[in-house]
Formats: structure tokens, sequence, C-alpha cells
């Protein structure tokens, strides 16, 4: 393995000794949702490429012990608490970083969060939330930050947004719906950016081993994946239906290595986990038959959302 390789398996190790020449030495890169998850994940990865690394979130202990960690093996983390949620927080962001670095070449939209209802449970704050986050959030950052990027005639604006964004999933209608908008976002940014040298990527995911599930809008989705898998494999079963061949769960190291990746050799779109493009792609061309493919998940999951439901219905 050579040494660019045991770098990025193995961040930290290296940014106190000899690097090679990398095309990310004394960039900038701002990173949302930096606490925890990819984004902390990615934050290391590239610091020890020799960028300066803008971390941004809410949690703002989260964001101090990782910029140390950063620091004391000799990286560069700057810490700037925000709420990307809210416009003017978020504009001050790209404002702030600007005028201390004097340049932004990669900004990661990382900030997420998901969702757990049914559409008939899902309320109206919910929706609110789902598309301030995952979707205004988008504007609200990526607005100002062209500007600059045109202006220096470079850049990458990746945005994680997730599989969902490209199919449908029961019991996530709010986000689900959302991350379309999300992918929607990026290919029409995508085009008004042609031929600028200014990159865009959006990032589709599969399922990855975060606090994401825990943390979701309208309660954990711990419970129901704990609960739905052997359902599902019972009801696959019965039906004789094989499901989609999709990589299983993902740490999240290695989820930012793919995105290192493609920072280095820009694509449109970054599907992290394998089979996970050859089934959107299928989907697209046979809808019926992918979901024919699904219907084991969508049975399975139904089964125990009921039956989560009525355990929290009161009386």
């Amino acid at each position: 393995m050579g040494d660019v390789d045991q770098r990025r398996s193995d961040p930290l190790r290296f940014i106190n000794e000899q690097r090679r020449t990398s095309m990310l030495t004394n960039n900038v890169a701002i990173i949302t949702g930096a606490s925890s998850g990819i984004g902390a994940a990615l934050a290391r990865l590239l610091a020890a490429e020799g960028a300066t690394v803008v971390l941004a979130a809410r949690r703002v202990d989260k964001l101090h012990e990782l910029s140390q960690e950063i620091q004391a093996l000799g990286g560069n983390a700057v810490v700037h608490p925000c709420d990307v949620t809210v416009k003017a927080e978020a504009e001050h962001l790209i404002r702030q970083t600007h005028l201390d670095l004097k340049r932004i070449d990669i900004l990661v939209n990382n900030a997420g969060r998901g969702h757990f209802a049914s559409i008939e449970d899902t309320t109206d704050e919910m929706i609110q939330s789902m598309f301030k986050l995952n979707v205004y959030a988008l504007w609200y950052a990526v607005r100002p930050v062209l500007p600059i990027m045109k202006q220096q005639g470079r850049g990458h604006i990746i945005s994680v947004a997730s599989m969902a964004g490209k199919l449908g999933y029961p019991y996530n209608s709010a986000y689900v719906a959302a991350k379309h908008a999300a992918v929607g976002f990026m290919l029409a940014l995508r085009q008004e950016l042609a031929e600028t040298g200014i990159h865009a990527t959006v990032v589709c995911p599969g399922s990855v081993l975060t606090d994401w599930a825990s943390v979701t809008e309208g309660g954990s989705m711990l419970p129901m994946f704990s609960a739905s898998g052997p359902v599902i494999k019972r009801i696959a079963k019965e039906r004789g239906i094989s499901l989609p061949h999709i990589e299983g769960v993902m740490p999240a190291e290695t989820v930012a290595r793919k995105i290192l990746e493609c920072i280095y050799n820009p694509v449109a779109e970054l599907y992290t986990h394998n089979g996970a493009k050859e089934f959107v792609e299928f989907a697209e061309q046979n809808r019926e038959e992918a979901e024919r493919q699904q219907m084991p998940i969508v049975l399975g999951e139904r089964e125990v959302y009921e039956s989560l439901r009525k355990e929290h219905r009161p009386g």
C-alpha cells in the first residue's frame, strides 16, 4: 500500500509526517454537520490531505473535540458553530470563512436529519423541519459561496443526500421528498455551473453507521431496523422474491473515503454502496419490477410500524 493510500485509511497518523504533494494542500473546505458521522470522518481525511477544514454544526463541544484532535496531530481546523437552517447563520459561515481564510475551495453540505412516521402521522412541523435542513439549507450555503468560487475559477460543492433521494421508502415520506428535492437542486446547480471550473456532486449513500437513525423526527428508527429484518426475510421467502442486492450498513469512515476520492476525481452522482447505482438505474427503467423486489421491505416495515404504533398508542 502506498503512502497516499495509507494516509487515507489512517488519516491522522500521517498529518505530522512528510506528505507527498496533494492538490488539497492549503485548500479551504467547509463541512456542515461536522460534529459526527460522515462529516467528522471527512474532516479528518481532508485535514490529512493538507486542507484547512472549517467545522460547522450546532454541537459546539463536539466540534471543539474534533478540532483539538486534528490540531494535535498537525492539521488545520477552524470551529464555526452554525445552524444552517437559519439563513443569516449559514451566510455568516460563508462570509466569515472567506474573510478569514481568503478562499473557499470545497463546500460539503452534510448536515441532515431523518424522519420516521407514516404519511398520516407526519405533522406539518415534521415536513417543515425536513425541508429546512435537507433543502433550504442548501440554498442558504450555496448561494453566497457561488460568487466566491466563480471569482476563483474553481471549487467543488458536494451535497450528501441519500438513496432515498432516488427511490421511495415507506414511513419516511417527508425525508424522501426532501432528499428528492436535494438531488434535483444539485442537478440544476451542476447545469448552471457547466464549464465554470466548479464541480457539483450529489452523494447518495445507503445505510451508514452513524447516530442518524436515533435522532430522526418522529422518534428513533432503531426499533424498526432491529425488528424488521427477520420479518422482511420471512416475507421474501414466503413470496419467493429476491431482495435487491445492495450493500448493507457501511462505516462513516468508508463513505468519507469515497467522498474524498470523488474530490480528486469529480462525478455528478456518487453512490457509495455496491449495488446501489445499479438498482437505482434498474428502478428508473422498470419501476413496477423494482417495487415488486422491494415489496417484502414495504410489507415487513408496515407490519413492524403498526406494531410499534400500537405499543405507543395512549390507553
